[in-house]
């Protein structure tokens, strides 16, 4: 019996900001519930050890303003992260184009074979001593 076979569906890579995007989504997902966890256990204090609604709310707000002002930091943080790596990566490109660069014309050093640059120079060259022996021979 032949086995069939089934397509795989490529899925693209996920690039860096994605994974950065999906962690962050994940912190703020584990936040929301650690949040609704806690709320859950005030909860239960409340109606154990007879804890006033007032003071139940109050500590919540605290609780709301503190997870507020860390969600803020933790985003501060990462922008500044994410700005310095973007620069770190800008700089790593200039190296390694100028590594390739230097690599390739050492090869085609090897091989002997003329950089473009080279066959553009010996061009201007040829043109400019085809003028000139033009303008002897019109002499």
């Amino acid at each position: 019996m032949a086995k069939k076979r089934t397509a795989r569906k490529r899925v693209a890579p996920k690039t860096t900001s994605d994974r950065i995007r999906d962690t962050w989504a994940a912190t703020l997902a584990t936040l929301a519930s650690a949040e609704a966890e806690v709320e859950k256990q005030i909860r239960v204090l409340l109606k154990n050890n007879n804890i006033s609604a007032k003071d139940a709310r109050s500590a919540l707000r605290d609780l709301r303003s503190r997870i507020d002002r860390e969600r803020k930091k933790a985003l501060r943080q990462l922008d500044t992260r994410l700005r310095g790596l973007q620069s770190r990566i800008r700089k790593e490109r200039t190296t390694v184009a100028k590594m390739v660069e230097d690599g390739v014309q050492t090869t085609l050093a090897a091989l002997n074979i003329p950089s473009r640059r080279e066959v553009n120079d010996l061009t201007a060259k040829v043109a400019q001593l085809s003028r000139k022996i033009d303008s002897i021979r019109r002499k």
